[in-house]
C-alpha cells in the first residue's frame, strides 16, 4: 500500500520508489496519473487499473497474483490508498487469505490538512465525503452536531459552497479550516468562522481540485472570533424585534451555546437598548 504525492512529485518517499521499483505490477487508481508519476522518477512498470468501478473483481485477480508469489504495489491517485480511495477490498481479501500486506507510509491529504489547519488535533473524526444530496447531508450534520472532537471531511470543488452553507446552518458558525491544492503551486488555506470562509470562496477564488475541510467540535465554548460574530447576531436579533426565545433557539443551533444562556444575554441587550 504505497502512499503517493498529493501534487508535488518531490513528496514521494525513497522507500516508496524502492518498493515500486521491486514490484512485479502496479495497481493504480488511474493508470494515466500513475504513469506520469513513474515517468517523473524514471520508472517503467506494468500497470493495471484498480478503481471504484472494478475494485471487487480486480481485487480477486490481484489476490490470485499474490498467491502466485508476485509483488504488487497499490497506488491511489494521490495520498494513501484505502483512505477514501480504493484499497479496502484487496487488503481484506489478502488478509483473509493470510497474505502479507505492507503499508508504505507517506503523503495523506487528511493528515497534511490537519497538521496545518489550526484546528485541535488531539482527537478528530474523519467522515470522508458528506452525502451528495442536501436532505441527507443536513441530516448527517444534525447527527454529528454534538460531537466534541474536530470533524474533518473531503469535498468536491463544485459542491463545497452548498456543503459549507448547510454546515453553517446546522453546526453553527464554528471555527473551521479549509485546504485546497495542497502541496501544489496554488496551495491555499482558509481559517476562521464558517461564514467567513464561505464569503472568501464566493469571491474571485476559483476552487480547484478536491477540498479537505474541518470544523471545531461542539465543546460548549466558542472562539473570540465566534464570540464577536455571536454578539453581532444577538444585536441584530434584538434590533429586528424577533421573539427572544425563538432567537435564542436559532442562535444556539448556530453557535452551540446553551439556549438559556443566550436568552439571558438577549434580555440584557434588550434592556440596554434605548426605548
Amino acid at each position: 500500500m504505497v502512499a503517493t504525492p498529493l501534487g508535488n512529485p518531490g513528496d514521494i518517499t525513497l522507500r516508496a520508489l524502492e518498493i515500486i521499483g521491486e514490484a512485479d505490477v502496479i495497481a493504480a487508481e488511474d493508470t494515466r496519473n500513475t504513469a506520469r508519476l513513474l515517468s517523473h522518477h524514471k520508472l517503467k512498470k506494468t500497470l493495471v487499473s484498480y478503481h471504484d468501478w472494478n475494485e471487487k473483481e480486480r481485487a480477486k485477480e490481484l489476490v490470485e497474483r499474490l498467491r502466485r508469489g508476485e509483488k504488487i504495489a497499490l497506488l491511489s491517485d494521490a495520498g494513501t490508498p484505502g483512505i477514501s480511495d480504493p484499497g479496502f477490498d484487496v487488503v481484506r481479501l489478502a488478509r483473509e487469505a493470510g497474505l502479507k500486506v505492507i503499508p508504505v507510509p507517506g503523503p495523506s491529504a487528511l493528515t497534511a490538512f490537519l497538521s496545518a489547519s489550526g484546528l485541535p488535533t488531539d482527537a478528530f473524526t474523519f467522515h470522508g465525503f458528506p452525502p451528495n444530496r442536501r436532505g441527507k447531508r443536513r441530516n448527517f450534520f444534525q447527527k454529528i452536531h454534538g460531537r466534541e472532537e474536530t470533524q474533518v471531511f473531503y469535498e468536491s470543488p463544485h459542491r463545497i459552497l452548498e456543503t459549507l452553507e448547510d454546515a453553517l446552518e446546522i453546526l453553527g458558525d464554528r471555527t473551521a479550516a479549509l485546504g485546497r491544492e495542497m502541496t501544489k503551486e496554488y496551495e491555499e488555506f482558509f481559517y476562521g468562522p464558517i461564514s467567513e470562509i464561505i464569503q472568501k470562496l464566493q469571491g474571485p477564488v476559483r476552487v480547484r481540485g478536491e477540498v479537505v475541510w474541518g470544523v471545531r467540535g461542539n465543546t460548549g465554548e466558542i472562539s473570540a472570533e465566534e464570540e464577536e460574530t455571536l454578539e453581532s447576531a444577538m444585536e441584530q436579533a434584538v434590533a429586528s424585534g424577533a421573539p427572544l426565545k425563538a432567537a435564542a433557539k436559532e442562535l444556539s443551533a448556530r453557535f452551540g451555546v446553551p439556549v438559556k444562556e443566550l436568552y439571558s444575554r438577549l434580555n440584557g441587550i434588550k434592556k440596554r437598548r434605548p426605548d
